[in-house]
Order: C-alpha cells, then sequence, then structure tokens
C-alpha cells in the first residue's frame, strides 16, 4: 500500500477516549479494536473476497512446495537401508549416519521449500488482506506489483528470525552438552532436558515478539531492522494476547489439515493398497506418497491464507489499538 492509504504512516500512540468510528466498516472489518474471532472472520472474509487472487498465489506455492517435500520423502526416505535399520534392535555406526543423512537430506529440502513457499504467500496475502481492510480491489498483478520489492526483505527477516529462535534453543542446551562432552555425565540429561526447556521459551517469546514484522516490513516499506523494532514496540504490554490469537489460528488451521487428511489417507489406502497408517512405513510406495501430497497440498491452500490473514490483520488490530490507524483510515476513506 502507498502513503496515501493510511497504512504507510504511523500515528500517534492511543487515542482520545470514545473517538472511535466503531460503525465504520469498508472492507473486511469494522475499523475499531477486534477481537480474535472478528481477526479469524476477517482473514476468511479477505480470502473469500479476493479468492481468485488468493489462490492465484497459494495454488502454485501449494503445489511446488508439496512436490519438493513429497520428492525428498521419496527419495530420501523411502525404501532406506538405515532408517530401516534403526527400527530393528541393533544397528552399526554406518548404518545410523546413513539414516541421518537421509533424514538431514529429506528435512533441508522440505524446509528450504516452505521456507520460500511462506515468504512468497506471506509477501502477496499481506497486500491482499490490507487491501481488502479498505474494500478495494486486489488483482493478482497490482498485488504483485506490490509485494515484488519486498520479497527479498522480508526472506532475510524470515531467516534472521528463526535464526534467533533456533539460536535460544542452541544456547539453552550448549552448556549441558558441554558439560556431558567434557564427562559431567552426572545430572547431564536433567541438565540437557531443563536447558532445552529454556530455550524453547526463550524461542516463543522472540517468535511472538518478532510475529508483526513482516506485515510490518510489507506495509511500512522500512527496513528489516525498523520492522523488528516495530514489532516489539506493537507487542510489548500485549504479548499473551498475541500469542493467544496466533495459537488460536494454529488450531484452526491444525484442525483443517487434520480434516483434509483424513479422506486423503483413505483414498491413498484404497488406490495402493496400503495400510490407512502406511505414512509412517518406510517401503510405502510412491502412489501413497503422490496422494498423501495432494492431500496436503489441499490442506495448505486452505490454511496459509488463515495464517497471513491473521498475522496482517493482528499487526493492524495493534495499530489501531496503540496509534489509532482505524480514525486515520477512516478520515482516508471518507475524501
Amino acid at each position: 500500500m502507498n502513503d496515501a492509504s493510511g497504512l504507510a504512516t504511523r500515528g500517534p500512540e492511543g487515542r482520545p477516549p470514545g473517538d472511535r468510528p466503531s460503525r465504520f466498516h469498508p472492507g473486511v472489518i469494522p475499523l475499531r479494536p477486534l477481537s480474535a474471532t472478528e481477526i479469524l472472520g476477517g482473514a476468511v472474509s479477505s480470502a473469500r473476497a479476493h479468492w481468485r487472487t488468493v489462490l492465484g498465489v497459494v495454488v502454485p506455492v501449494a503445489v511446488l512446495v508439496q512436490c519438493a517435500s513429497t520428492t525428498a520423502a521419496g527419495i530420501w526416505m523411502r525404501d532406506n537401508p538405515g532408517l530401516e535399520a534403526l527400527q530393528g534392535s541393533r544397528a552399526s555406526t554406518a548404518e545410523i549416519l546413513d539414516a541421518l543423512r537421509a533424514t538431514l537430506g529429506g528435512a533441508a529440502v522440505e524446509l528450504l521449500a516452505t521456507l520460500m513457499g511462506t515468504v512468497m504467500v506471506t509477501a502477496m496475502l499481506t497486500v491482499v488482506v490490507s487491501r481488502a481492510v479498505l474494500g478495494r480491489a486486489a488483482t493478482f498483478t497490482d498485488v504483485w506489483r506490490d509485494a515484488r520489492p519486498r520479497i527479498g526483505r522480508l526472506l532475510g527477516l524470515t531467516l534472521l528470525v528463526l535464526s534467533l529462535a533456533c539460536g535460544a534453543v542452541i544456547a539453552g542446551t550448549a552448556p549441558a552438552l558441554v558439560a556431558v562432552l567434557v564427562g559431567a555425565t552426572s545430572g547431564g540429561g536433567l541438565l540437557i532436558l531443563l536447558g532445552g526447556a529454556a530455550g524453547c521459551v526463550a524461542a516463543v517469546w522472540l517468535w511472538v515478539r518478532y510475529c508483526l514484522a513482516a506485515p510490518a516490513l510489507m506495509l511500512e516499506k522500512g527496513d528489516v531492522r525498523t520492522a523488528l523494532r516495530r514489532s516489539a514496540t506493537l507487542v510489548r504490554g500485549d504479548w499473551w494476547r498475541v500469542l493467544g490469537v496466533q495459537l488460536l489460528a494454529m488450531v484452526v488451521a491444525f484442525v483443517i489439515s487434520y480434516v483434509v487428511q483424513i479422506p486423503a489417507s483413505a483414498v491413498a489406502a484404497a488406490l495402493t493398497g496400503e495400510s490407512v497408517t502406511g505414512a509412517a512405513d518406510l517401503s510405502v510406495s510412491w502412489g501413497y506418497l503422490a496422494v498423501m501430497g495432494v492431500g496436503a497440498a489441499v490442506a495448505s491452500v486452505l490454511t496459509l491464507p488463515l495464517n497471513a490473514g491473521v498475522t496482517a490483520l493482528l499487526y493492524m488490530d495493534q495499530r489501531i489499538r496503540r496509534e489509532a490507524l482505524d480514525l486515520k483510515l477512516a478520515q482516508h476513506t471518507e475524501r
């Protein structure tokens, strides 16, 4: 969005008491502070209002990401002697290394594909939601033109936040691992457990603190450092609320994915004759993996717009609460 939209400029802290256009509703949400259910509903309404653009963004990404993930699973995980040996009572060092290489290889391909797909979807759907809030058109061409200059920075931002979270977990477990390696084995397992738990807590704290950096980067058109500071400012004092809304969106997305995967598993079993629980079987066929991949792609098409929409609307809601963004948008829309 450009500066004229009001989304790219910051407003003053706070709002005048009672000065709120509570019934002003130009787009998918009313311009006032939102509840968690209204944020979820707004994300769904944004996808429905601009479904052609949303599908044009999400479907190619979901298909490409799932093709990469399915191919990686088939190449590295399927019929792998090292992984099969681990299921037995004994495994040689060479077999353990083979299993580790297979696991890391498949996970690396899947992580890279997911990361690139998430960045593309987040960049473009954030623009879609920002337009939907104001009741404006969001064609694929317009959305791509607005999002394209920011995709590189968004990738860097995503990698930075991911590195911070992973670094917190590593920092939590590193002292205990060092103690075990130098021979202080007494209580080493407990230290690793406690350190890992502390690291995970720190990682979650960092993720919530910076979870609004992506929409800040896309809509305010600053740099990565500015986006991180903006997210920290908007989350400060509302950390638990932001966490609750994000967790609610994750639970809804998980339920949707699970519901989609159930018939996908049944179809895969019917077509290939393999067990419905065969996803954990290292000898599953390519046909089974392909059908399960289709189910996963459909689930991604349904959940990616929800997750991106919730984050974008949560960012706008925090700005409404702190900076009276609703008043600015209302004034701009009424012109």
